[in-house]
């Protein structure tokens, strides 16, 4: 049995930039709750997150890390996350699994990137949050500062809940404790007021006695409103700490096991049932009578465990040897061990409640994002999507070794379960499979998985721009198919429109025949030749999207009709279509935040309009540095790595994230499809 029920589950997810400090933040929590004896040392690679080779060799988290610590009878479970943009969706995944994310911010750097992608990941999944500024005793750090950018960034509801004092050596409470005391800005008096008008404002009973008694109200009182303000995102509370020195950190372990939402206090989690026209959302209670209901996280491929599948429990209990249905399978697993996560460690128990997060090992057909139940009731169940950034940044991969192929498929596709923001895809015309990920940092790191762990050595090379095709204004085909080879021929004719859809309308086939013109059986024919075009283009080679294909008319012959010859009509009116329609090539045009010191920022425009790229906006940050914000075509991104170390010695950064697809110039249209002829040729 568990020593603790749901009440008493905390689940935080620290998130936030890389070099915030959210790995040594989770280790001094670990510490101040002796769960551990000592805190572990990044440098050294001794911490109980960053358990990875790799992750100790370049000391940061390149994964999410799941430990948990016992404080007061409450068990918090700590979820570390990697703060590199390449690894945003990895952070982002495990927002599905907690009621609070804790927003973690440098003092010495202020909002970053990471931090604001987060928060609106965060805010997306309707989570609780709170906001943790830490390293709050570096050199210089102006903390009234910080925490004016904190409230202009994201909103007048983010209050400090405690106060820095003698220069960040130590905090002071201003909630539980409101006594006066010198503090490095504001006052306790003052920020105690803030939280408490804040708090009251939710609950109209608590806000007349307020009025009545003042500012004498106990924090019992003020429990479950101060629980509605975060759940509605009225009150964000802000805390001071420093992981290195522990000035903050007993105060944070008191906010998270006194104040954070248990999983009945937070927001429900989105789940929904059924597809398409039928979905619809559905109640997952914390109550561990009801079904079981559990939500798959996060998925390793471990050498000596096998496939672990880390998963939160939504509803209900799962027990060892209890038996679990993935999704709308309909052959159930049996539970032969459940794992709790401290770090690398597994740690077997016998019984999972509401709010645990836990783990299945050696289940093959366990995945990413998976519902596990124990009742075909819950069949169709899902939670609603966490929207992860699209992989953009590209290479073409092949084994080094002949005959190494099918290891490499199998690694990659191993890998592909394990991430949410990598892709694997194999492009037919080009006969090239290219991995997709966020940056050049996640595709290196998984290409030394392959090698280190699965034993695959691979050669990579610049993949092809993933350049579309679309239609730019109505017209109209027509084929006639008849071959005549003796016997039996083949017949079938076909009048067919096309009409383009705006930007992310995909594909729609619509059958307008009337009188029998095409019997029904043949529909489906024209369809596929239709699709055929889509997948393979017919400018200049690249997929198709947002086009409306409608059969209006054609002939059969009773005998000579067969499929075969209505998916070549289909094909052939396809393509005379769209060669009337002024066709366009498209290319994936992105989003680019530069980070740079201020003197390169003359340089960098410079270079990105020379990419045919455009600057949007620009943004001073701390020490010296700026931040561009842009638009440019991918395709114009090729080296732009090493361009970038040159143009600021090495300190540049960015990130890229889809904007849209844009029509490409003239020039570069009639190249693409003198190429796509040649090959056809």
């Amino acid at each position: 049995m568990s020593d603790y029920n749901a009440e008493d589950v905390r689940n935080i997810a620290f998130v936030g930039h890389a070099g915030s400090g959210k790995t040594s933040l989770v280790e001094a929590l670990l510490v101040a709750t002796q769960s551990i004896p000592e805190a572990g040392r990044i440098a050294k690679g001794t911490t109980v997150c960053d358990h990875d080779p790799m992750e100790r060799e370049l000391q940061h988290s390149l994964d999410v890390a799941i430990t948990a610590c016992n404080a007061n009878g409450k068990h918090v479970n700590l979820i570390d996350t990697p703060g590199f943009p390449d690894f945003l969706g990895r952070g982002l995944s495990a927002l599905s699994a907690v009621e609070t994310a804790a927003i973690v911010i440098n003092a010495d750097s202020g909002i970053e990137p990471v931090t604001q992608r987060m928060w609106k990941g965060a805010d997306r999944r309707n989570l609780c949050r709170m906001i943790v500024i830490n390293k709050i005793d570096a050199p210089g750090v102006d903390l009234a500062a910080v925490t004016a950018q904190v409230r202009e960034t994201f909103g007048a509801e983010c209050l400090p809940i405690n106060l820095p004092a003698e220069g960040g050596k130590r905090v002071v409470d201003c909630f539980f404790k409101p006594v006066g005391e010198e503090t490095a800005f504001s006052s306790v008096e003052e920020a105690h007021s803030q939280i408490i008008d804040q708090v009251v404002e939710v609950d109209e009973e608590l806000m007349e006695l307020y009025l009545e008694q003042g500012q004498d109200l106990k924090p019992e009182q003020l429990h479950d409103p101060f629980e509605e303000a975060l759940r509605e995102a009225h009150l964000i509370p802000i805390c001071y700490c420093s992981a290195e020195t522990g000035a903050g950190i007993a105060e944070l372990v008191t906010i998270l096991e006194r104040l954070m939402p248990n999983p009945a206090e937070g927001n429900p989690p989105p789940f929904m049932k059924g597809e398409g026209a039928e979905l619809k959302p559905v109640h997952v209670s914390p109550d561990p009578s009801q079904h079981a209901i559990a939500h798959v996280f996060k998925v390793v491929n471990d050498p000596f465990r096998g496939k672990l599948g880390i998963f939160r429990i939504h509803q209900g209990r799962i027990v060892t040897n209890s038996q679990l249905f993935i999704g709308d399978a309909r052959k159930p697993f049996k539970v032969n061990h459940l794992f709790r996560l401290h770090g690398n460690e597994l740690i077997e128990v016998d019984e999972g409640v509401p709010g645990d997060i836990l783990a299945v090992a050696r289940v093959d057909d366990i995945h990413f994002d998976a519902v596990l139940h124990d009742s075909h009731d819950e069949d169709h169940f899902h939670l609603d999507s966490i929207e992860c950034p699209v992989p953009l940044f590209g290479l073409a991969i092949s084994p080094t070794k002949r005959g190494d192929e099918q290891k490499l498929t199998d690694a990659l596709h191993k890998l592909e379960d394990e991430d949410p923001c990598f892709h694997v895809e194999h492009n037919a015309a080009a006969n090239e499979t290219v991995m997709r990920g966020l940056g050049e940092l996640h595709l290196k790191v998984l290409i030394r998985r392959l090698s280190e762990q699965f034993h695959v050595e691979v050669e990579t090379r610049p993949p092809k721009i993933p350049y579309r095709e679309t239609i730019t204004s109505n017209a109209e085909g027509h084929h006639r198919h008849k071959k005549q080879t003796g016997g039996a021929g083949q017949f079938g004719e076909v009048y067919l429109r096309v009409e383009p859809l705006e930007q992310g309308g995909g594909f729609d086939f619509i059958d307008a025949t009337v009188g029998g013109s095409i019997p029904g059986q043949f529909i489906p024919s024209i369809e596929k030749g239709v699709r055929q075009v889509l997948e393979e283009g017919a400018v200049a080679g690249y997929p198709m999207q947002d086009i409306r294909v409608t059969v209006y008319d054609g002939k059969f012959h009773p005998v000579d009709s067969k499929d075969i010859a209505f998916v070549t009509a289909g094909r052939k009116a396809f393509i005379e279509a769209v060669e009337k329609a002024k066709p366009v090539v498209l290319e994936p045009v992105v989003k680019i935040r530069i980070v740079a010191q201020d003197s390169a920022m003359g340089d960098l425009a410079g270079d990105l309009s020379s990419r045919r790229g455009r600057i949007n906006g620009s943004e001073t940050k701390t020490l010296g540095r700026v931040a561009i914000d842009g638009e440019v075509p991918l395709a114009e991104l090729d080296g732009y790595e090493s361009r970038l170390k040159s143009l600021t010695g090495g300190e540049g950064t960015y990130g890229i994230e889809l904007s849209h697809y844009a029509a490409v110039p003239a020039n570069v249209q009639k190249q693409l499809s003198e190429v796509f002829q040649r090959a056809e040729d």
